[in-house]
């Protein structure tokens, strides 16, 4: 859990609210039913989507969730998996009462004392934020960042060239500059695949 976990986040700390439950989901449906794990991973699931519902005025929907949220992380701990919980419930009450101003100034999330930004990943949690945000966002092919992934896998694993490697983490890390790194991806993924159906067609 620790990779998703701190992608999911990372992502929410960047600002992508909807996003982050994606880096979780996978994980929590895994999970067995009403575990302390399942009900932490699914009340941080509602809170997200009631932050993103109240910022875009779903007032309804942010105060439906808030209150269901509250539900799943009633009774854990309130440094529940390196979390800050005790913050989360007390957004997550201000959300049920007051969902335009708890919009206004999202809570900030914490893992053990900290606040994780995409730049603190390393390459395990970045593969789960960039399959997160390659699903998540529109415009863009989650088979190219895939397989970008997996071409960065090959590279650390052989100790070549790390230009794969070097895409990914811009891919997550760079949020300004997202569109035009992708782009270049895209390019180099689909340069690599035609060059390995050229081998693959020296053998048929």
């Amino acid at each position: 859990m620790d990779d998703s976990l701190r992608a999911g986040v990372a992502i929410y700390n960047a600002g992508a609210y909807r996003a982050a439950h994606g880096a979780w989901e996978s994980t929590w449906l895994a999970l067995e039913d009403g575990s302390d794990d399942e009900r932490f991973l699914h009340g941080l699931i509602q809170f997200t989507a009631a932050i993103h519902h109240a910022r875009e005025r779903n007032y309804s929907g942010a105060t439906g969730l808030a209150e269901s949220a509250q539900g799943y992380l009633d009774g854990l701990p309130d440094d529940y998996r390196g979390v800050n919980l005790d913050d989360v419930r007390t957004s997550l009450s201000e959300l049920e009462s007051d969902p335009d101003s708890a919009a206004r100034d999202p809570l900030v999330l914490r893992l053990d004392g900290h606040v994780v930004t995409v730049d603190d990943l390393d390459f395990d949690a970045i593969v789960v934020a960039a399959d997160t945000l390659a699903e998540e966002l529109d415009g863009y092919d989650e088979s190219v960042v895939a397989d970008a992934i997996d071409y960065a896998r090959e590279e650390i694993a052989e100790g070549a060239q790390t230009q794969f490697t070097a895409m990914v983490f811009d891919f997550v890390q760079n949020d300004a500059q997202r569109g035009l790194v992708y782009q270049r991806l895209e390019e180099h993924v689909r340069r690599k695949r035609r060059r390995e159906d050229d081998v693959s067609g020296l053998f048929e």
